[in-house]
């Protein structure tokens, strides 16, 4: 008897979801794939999940169309924390005869080699990866990876599925976008029924501006929650700084929220908005993080010494996919490759646009432009230095 084992937050459930469950039950003749909710995943803990009723209720709308599919409460009950590998030892308990096979995409394949207990985990199962929008060739080099520390292969799911998160699903649905095409007609149905991943105060904040502005805060959000994961950032932070960056663009001086705003001296009228912002983040909205406060605070001016949040915000605001001026190309390429990189490059490409566009450049951006200069010097003097 052959037993797919596929677990996952599912916060919530998408299409992605029930591909990969379709392909692994035909791919690879399964008789048994057994759907296992999360209870508290162990490097998602400090992060907002739907309620345990909601995911398993989603799990159960999404795959009650294929027969093979049984959605199990068993991490869902259990307490403490979601280990993989006592998943795996309480299956191989319950079907002891039975091959299992852990399904996993590529995208949480890369960091299985610092699972709790991965030996343990694959004494009990094998593992079954899906290609997630990847070539062959650099599944064929995680096979290498994967042979070189267990001595042991990876089944391959014949499928390649699209880089579709639920991060993405739940920010879009803050945000009052469409998520439809994103998951199953029934999931979406009932994350609207259920009321799931609503923030009032996002909504308010992105009423405060015009649409245009409130399209660009949407898109800046979308990119920054694209890299929570990557940046180890708290998601909650990310999407208030990121969706309310320019919550106080379009106020005028005398709205009721700025009573009692004074400015720093002599701060460009282009910039006087990212001070404004977090004014109104504090007094309006009770925003009392002192990260998120900054990150709205030096979205456009920058300075030096930002925190991981801050440079997010900044370069999102910057790069986000609406925006379209020379060499931004290789911007985001930098962006996903080192902040600190991409941040002397995009205030080096800022102050020349200033200094063609502006009388003067505001002075905390050349301080923050010959900080991440300095940064950028001594990273390029280590590489050189490296031996060969």
């Amino acid at each position: 008897m052959k037993i797919g084992i596929f677990g996952g937050s599912f916060d919530p459930v998408h299409k992605e979801h029930v591909r990969l469950a379709e392909a692994a039950i035909k791919g690879m003749s399964l008789d048994k794939l057994i759907i296992v909710p999360a209870g508290i995943p162990p490097h998602k803990q400090g992060k907002r999940l739907a309620q345990s009723r909601h995911r398993l209720a989603m799990c159960q709308i999404a795959f009650a169309h294929l027969d093979k599919v049984e959605i199990s409460d068993y991490e869902l009950t259990k307490s403490g924390a979601s280990y993989t590998y006592l998943t795996c030892r309480h299956f191989a308990k319950l079907y002891p005869n039975a091959k299992l096979f852990w399904l996993v995409g590529t995208d949480m394949f890369w960091d299985f080699f610092h699972w709790k207990n991965p030996e343990d985990i694959l004494s009990h199962a094998e593992l079954a990866v899906c290609r997630r929008n990847e070539s062959v060739e650099n599944i064929a080099k995680q096979q290498e990876a994967f042979l070189l520390s267990f001595a042991k292969r990876f089944e391959v799911i014949p499928y390649n599925g699209d880089a579709v998160s639920s991060t993405q699903i739940r920010t879009r649905s803050i945000l009052n976008m469409d998520i439809s095409h994103l998951v199953p007609q029934g999931v979406n149905d009932y994350i609207l029924g259920h009321g799931l991943y609503q923030l009032p105060e996002i909504l308010q904040g992105l009423s405060l501006q015009n649409d245009k502005r409130a399209e660009h805060s949407r898109r800046v959000c979308l990119m920054a929650m694209q890299n929570v994961g990557r940046l180890h950032l708290d998601e909650h932070k990310t999407l208030v700084a990121s969706a309310l960056h320019d919550v106080a663009k379009n106020l005028p001086p005398d709205d009721c929220r700025l009573h009692g705003f004074v400015p720093p001296e002599n701060v460009p009228a282009p910039v006087i908005h990212q001070y404004a912002g977090a004014y109104v983040l504090e007094h309006t909205f009770s925003v009392a993080d002192g990260d998120v406060l900054n990150a709205v605070r030096y979205h456009t001016s920058a300075r030096p010494s930002m925190s991981t949040l801050e440079k997010l915000v900044f370069l999102c605001d910057l790069l986000e996919e609406g925006r379209s001026f020379p060499h931004i190309e290789e911007l985001r390429a930098a962006f996903y490759q080192d902040l600190d990189t991409c941040m002397y490059l995009s205030l080096k490409h800022l102050i020349e646009y200033l200094a063609q566009t502006a009388d003067t450049v505001y002075p905390l951006t050349l301080q923050a432009f010959e900080y991440y200069q300095e940064i950028y010097k001594e990273k390029n003097i280590k590489k050189e230095k490296k031996p060969l």
